[in-house]
């Protein structure tokens, strides 16, 4: 099996790239749907959270209220850094699980894992290879302020609260540049999909 770390930042094309390599046969795991689910309804990860922040954290559906505990973490390191301390190993757990069934599957799986926040989490795994896709800030703002409806302000603000480009760099195998119109991007996808079958 080959493991490959597939990251960026907000609307570098990521999910464009995930998406074409998952359609040519690699197998997709997405770190944020593994998040949904490690705190999903009748999971240990959302017991621990209501054990730690009490049961106004939870809707009377038994889902977790995501606003209310927002506030509770937000601008209180203590209380953020208590909440990745619950996320983080439970996705570890649903990834591992993830990547067991793949290998069980098909020995010689390529296994694309989806991690928006690689650099940023610090997310350590027997990587066989780290690709980031990068595109120049204003054209991600473009995109989000056109696909997302978000302001450039918040845009700009959600740009700069992740890793930059030179830090993504320093850990990438392969970098990808999404600048160009969808095919382009594509194209590039096909390339690294065609070397990941060779090595």
């Amino acid at each position: 099996m080959k493991l490959v770390a597939l990251s960026g930042g907000i609307a570098s094309g990521k999910s464009t790239v995930a998406r074409r390599l998952a359609e040519l046969g690699a197998v997709h795991v997405d770190a944020d749907q593994l998040a949904r689910e490690a705190v999903a309804p009748g999971s240990d990860g959302l017991q621990q959270i209501a054990a730690r922040f009490g049961e106004g954290v939870i809707t009377d559906e038994g889902a977790l209220d995501r606003p209310a505990l927002g506030q509770l973490v937000f601008e209180n390191a203590e209380a953020l850094n208590a909440l990745n301390g619950i996320v983080h190993p439970e996705v570890r757990k649903l990834a591992q699980a993830r990547l067991d069934a793949a290998e069980a599957a098909d020995p010689k799986a390529i296994v694309i894992y989806d991690v928006p926040l690689l650099v940023e989490a610090g997310v350590q795994m027997p990587w066989d290879l780290v690709v980031i896709t990068e595109a120049p800030a204003d054209v991600r703002i473009k995109r989000m302020v056109e696909l997302r409806g978000m302001s450039a302000e918040d845009a700009q603000r959600r740009i700069a609260n992740q890793a930059s480009d030179a830090e993504r760099r320093a850990i990438a195998d392969v970098v990808i540049d999404t600048r160009g119109d969808e095919a382009f991007t594509i194209a590039q996808a096909d390339k690294l999909w065609a070397s990941l079958q060779r090595e």
